[in-house]
């Protein structure tokens, strides 16, 4: 009898020792990947804690200037010659297809919030959108240092940036005169767009940190939506002391050559500035800088 019970004992501790040796091998295969709360801007989303495989439909160039490499991009900023040879081994996705970002295995997906299909990639991976313009471009860069454990990076280089940024706009005004204005215009050839204080192509620099002006007629001409087009024959009469003109590479530029063109004062006085609509687009870090050294020599000549 107690051979039969000791044998039964034993057996019983075996049986509970290969469960643990068990659960402690399943749990070295597969360890729980730890997560965080990140408070979005509409409500709370369980992240990575190390995003690892990240999918970013919008603001790459936001996480590209953390250091922050991707799985997949959007074919704006894979093609952006800011990015495009750090992004080479990016895949580049869509939200139109979703399966272009299933391919990619991500874990954690990044997507503005007029985006196509939101539902079905949150099914894919933990989803953190954000609507284009809510944020300012620093608040914009500090929400996506938070997102991916880098907010005492961003906010040390907000404070830096804006603090130089705003050094260059009082030596060009102490240079030029405060009433200093500055127009930014794009155009494919044909159509002519005046852009507001928040709209790309180093306007946040010139407008907001800088604190430069806009002539008062294009002001008044991009509150309501931010931007304002134009016709050929009107590029005086929105022309600022100085002009910075958004074109892109194959532009038709014979427009330069009118009349009307010619007549200009900041162009009898060599003050246009002209920069790749395809490179300065975005508001990121890297555009960022790379325009405020543009702006800081143009705008002192």
């Amino acid at each position: 009898m107690k051979k039969i019970l000791s044998f039964t004992i034993a057996l019983a501790m075996s049986a509970v020792l290969g469960a643990c040796s068990s659960e402690e091998s399943a749990g070295e295969a597969s360890p729980k990947e730890d997560t965080v709360t990140y408070e979005s801007e509409f409500g709370p989303v369980e992240v990575p804690e190390n995003p690892e495989n990240i999918v970013a439909l919008a603001y790459a160039p936001n996480l590209h200037a953390l250091d922050i490499e991707m799985a997949g991009v959007d074919q704006w900023s894979k093609a952006n010659p800011l990015f495009e040879e750090d992004l080479t081994d990016a895949a580049q996705v869509t939200e139109s297809e979703p399966e272009s970002i299933l391919a990619q295995d991500p874990d954690l997906i990044i997507a503005g919030a007029n985006m196509e299909n939101l539902k079905e990639l949150e099914k894919i991976a933990p989803t953190v959108t954000y609507t284009w313009g809510k944020l300012n471009y620093i608040e914009q860069q500090i929400e996506i240092g938070k997102l991916v454990g880098k907010e005492d990076e961003t906010r040390e280089w907000a404070e830096d940036f804006e603090k130089r940024a705003a050094d260059i706009g009082s030596q060009i005004k102490e240079k030029h005169g405060e009433d200093t204005t500055v127009t930014v215009i794009e155009t494919d050839g044909k159509g002519f767009y005046l852009f507001g204080e928040a709209w790309g192509r180093g306007t946040e620099i010139l407008y907001q940190a800088m604190a430069l002006n806009m002539p008062a007629n294009v002001q008044e001409a991009v509150s309501a939506d931010g931007y304002y087009e134009i016709s050929q024959e009107v590029l005086a009469e929105y022309a600022g002391d100085y002009i910075v003109l958004s074109r892109g590479e194959e532009t038709d530029m014979s427009f330069t050559e009118s009349e009307v063109w010619q007549s200009i004062p900041a162009v009898q006085n060599g003050n246009v500035i002209e920069i790749d609509t395809a490179a300065t687009s975005y508001s990121d870090p890297t555009t960022l800088e790379y325009l405020l050294e543009i702006y800081g020599k143009g705008l002192m000549e």
